[in-house]
């Protein structure tokens, strides 16, 4: 599987509580059960008016149905090519 950025631009989506989050991962997890394996949330980073997701997933296409069942938008999604961190350096 790739691996996905997706920037999705979200109103307020910084001010939600713990339970409003809460909702919105379960619904995401909704989304990701009826497509059958091909996409996988790893994690998302809340700023203020924006998330920032990384996925696993066979294709860009993917993404963009998960996007659409789950009714997040997907404003921006760029196939990842690969991860360095501070240990890259050692």
């Amino acid at each position: 599987m790739k691996r996905y950025l997706i920037e999705r631009d979200i109103a307020g989506v910084g001010k939600l509580n713990p339970g409003q989050l809460k909702d919105a991962a379960a619904t995401s997890n909704a989304a990701l059960a009826s497509l059958a394996g091909t996409v996988q949330w790893v994690q998302s980073f809340v700023a203020d008016d924006k998330t920032f997701c990384i996925y696993l997933a066979e294709d860009e296409a993917s993404v963009h149905e998960h996007a659409r069942v789950s009714g997040f938008p997907a404003s921006r999604v760029t196939e990842l090519r690969g991860v360095i961190d501070p240990m890259t350096a050692a």
